[in-house]
């Protein structure tokens, strides 16, 4: 059994910065490919970026690149969501995921309950 927990959410102003962690227990916490994904009132929940078990790839959705940074520890398993110069329409409730390399929420076996990021316009 994997237990998957996120942390860091808050209300913040626009350009400011949030750092979301994902904690992981109970497997080998190398051996899952890593994705972040988000979902915002009635919409569908969307990609956001995801790492190799490695950690030496790491993809991101057009919306977020360049201002978002996923990395991860695996001697500490965590993960976690750097985000810079926040936007009002990156409002969500953010989700950590383990599993397989990939953008869609079928690679991804494992999930925790959501962090909620709402920043202020």
């Amino acid at each position: 059994q994997v237990q998957v927990v996120e942390s860091g959410g808050g209300l913040v102003q626009a350009g400011d910065s949030l750092r979301l962690s994902c904690a992981v227990s109970g497997r080998t916490f190398s051996r899952y490919a890593m994705g972040w994904f988000r979902q915002a009132p009635g919409k569908e929940r969307e990609f956001v970026a995801a790492i190799s078990w490695t950690g030496a790839t790491t993809i991101y959705s057009d919306s977020v690149k360049g201002r978002f940074t996923i990395s991860r520890d695996n001697g500490k398993n965590t993960m976690y969501l750097q985000m810079n110069s926040l936007k009002p329409e990156d409002t969500a409730v953010y989700y950590c995921a383990a599993g397989s390399y990939g953008r869609i929420t079928d690679d991804y076996n494992y999930w925790g309950q959501g962090t909620q990021v709402t920043v202020s316009s």
